[in-house]
């Protein structure tokens, strides 16, 4: 994985326990984080792909779509 995509994936991880902690739920460990963090940043490129857009921008949403915001 190249040097942006692995930082696109550590914004996704703190996005993630952000939003764990907004939501008053405890944050898991980054073990568990990271795998998320990484499909999202996954589907945020193939999003992006087709439909055009910023991958943090994608990221942002998809993260509070996920956590029911």
């Amino acid at each position: 994985m190249g040097f942006l995509k692995n930082q696109q994936v550590k914004v996704a991880v703190r996005l993630l326990a952000w939003q764990y902690e907004k939501n008053g739920q405890s944050v898991p460990d980054r073990v568990l984080l990271e795998p998320r963090a990484r499909k999202l940043v996954d589907d945020a490129h193939r999003i992006a792909r087709e439909r055009g857009g910023n991958v943090l921008s994608i990221l942002k949403s998809m993260v509070a779509e996920m956590r029911g915001r």
